[in-house]
Order: C-alpha cells, then structure tokens, then sequence
C-alpha cells in the first residue's frame, strides 16, 4: 500500500510544486503512459483521462501531513498548489522507492498549460488507434476545445519527445 504513495510522493520531490488537479492528474497519466510505474487505474472522464485513486492517494497523503495542498481563492474558482513537506522528505528518505529519474520530463510537462495536458493525455488514451483516428476521437470526445491542427503536431512532437526521455 505504502509503495504507490511512495511513487507519489518521489514525483512530487522532482516536481517540487504542480499546480492545479488537472494538471496533476493529467501529468501522472502521462508518465505512467510511458512506463513510469504508477499503479493508479484511469478512466476516461469530463476532462480525459482521469484516477479516482490517485485523488483519493493525494488526499491520504495529505492527511498524513506528506503532501501539502494550498488552495488560492482566483476569481470564479479554486486554484490547488502541491508539494512535498519536510515529513514527506523525511519519510521518502527512508522509503526506498524504486521509480526511474524523470526530473526532466516533469519540468518540459509542468511547462505546458492544462489544457495541452488534457490533449496529449487524451491522445495517449486512445493510442491503439492510427494517428488520424486518434486526432478523429478527440475532436469527437473534446469539440468544445476545438483543438487546432498546430496544436495536435505540438502534441505528437511532445508525446515524441517523452518517449525519447523515458524510455
């Protein structure tokens, strides 16, 4: 059990911060789309692919006072900022974790905006499919976002490049 919030929290030392549930939820789908061994189970949800346990292992984590979670007060809405606290640390340090370095494809992530996020995660969902079904399936599934065709090569060369780093 300890195990897969152990991974947590490991990603959350190399992260240092993520701000925001969908982007967290999105990140970690990702990841563990290319082999990073998270255990959580998606499903695809409102905003894509989405972890029910992964929501319900921040907030023990949370509980547990490993990870802290802060919420801004923006306009219309609550913004959630995430990181590991000093007794997060402090356990990780005598966890041992076995979870590939991946520093560096969570910051190129954490550099792109939820919404770019919830495409690629949601193109990664359906990647048995050709790449033309699989642009044909998200605009079928997300035509509000009305996602563009640069948008779509910026995802592809995105996923590229993950795939490159991770494996």
């Amino acid at each position: 059990m300890l195990e897969n919030h152990a991974k947590l929290m490991q990603f959350f030392s190399e992260a240092k911060q993520v701000t925001g549930r969908k982007k967290l939820q999105k990140m970690v789908y990702i990841l563990q789309s290319f082999g990073i061994p998270f255990e959580e189970r998606f499903q695809f949800h409102f905003y894509g692919p989405y972890s029910e346990e992964l929501t319900l292992r921040i907030e023990e984590l949370c509980n547990l006072g490993f990870i802290n979670e802060e919420k801004e007060v923006k306009s219309n809405y609550f913004q959630y900022h995430y990181s590991l606290t000093n007794d997060g640390t402090q356990f990780l340090n005598q966890f041992s974790v076995n979870m590939p370095n991946c520093t560096e494809s969570i910051e190129l992530l954490q550099g792109k905006s939820s919404r770019f996020l919830e495409l690629v995660s949601t193109m990664l969902y359906f990647k048995d499919l050709s790449k033309d079904e699989v642009e044909s399936k998200v605009h079928a599934v997300k035509p509000k976002q009305k996602y563009s065709d640069e948008e779509m090569s910026e995802a592809w060369k995105l996923i590229g490049e993950l795939g490159l780093k991770l494996h």
